[in-house]
């Protein structure tokens, strides 16, 4: 009897130290983060990533110009992916963090975080995305992605991050 349990434990250890894990190459998933099938356009996600590793690789993200939170033809065009993974992913509720750059008081760059996330929430509805799955919240100038203190930096800060929940 105790042979055939150790034996029994010998050969599931073998069988598992024989599986093998998707590769980017056996999987689908290019360089980038993006997954991709066979002929280059977009397929579904592996399922052992997170919504949130989901989301970056199709575009977390939308950037504002100065001092504004109008969607630009790039924003739209990444919240467009954004919206057709959601309405894919029905079971994910995000959260949209505004941001701005370090220029202007606290108090403004909240209220201007505040409408470029609600933008940006307001589009994905127009999109076919529940409102019950979209909070917003804003950030201001609060938690930069570039701390210096340029033109590119405050580029980079000027965003609206959708944040899988």
């Amino acid at each position: 009897m105790r042979f055939k349990i150790v034996s029994l434990i010998a050969a599931a250890g073998f069988l598992a130290a024989c599986s093998t894990t998707p590769t980017a190459e056996t999987s689908g998933a290019s360089g980038d983060g993006a997954m991709t099938s066979p002929a280059g356009t977009a397929a579904p996600v592996s399922m052992d990533m997170s919504s949130q590793e989901q989301l970056v690789g199709i575009g977390d993200r939308a950037f504002f110009g100065f001092d504004k939170y109008d969607l630009s033809a790039a924003a739209r065009t990444a919240l467009n992916k954004q919206a057709a993974w959601m309405n894919t992913n029905r079971g994910v509720r995000v959260t949209i963090e505004g941001h701005a750059d370090e220029r202007g008081t606290r108090e403004y760059n909240l209220a201007l975080g505040e409408r470029r996330a609600s933008s940006v929430a307001d589009y994905l509805m127009t999109l076919g995305v529940s409102s019950d799955r979209i909070s917003t919240i804003s950030y201001g100038k609060e938690r930069p992605e570039n701390a210096a203190s340029n033109e590119a930096a405050w580029a980079d800060n000027r965003r609206a991050v959708t944040v899988a929940r």
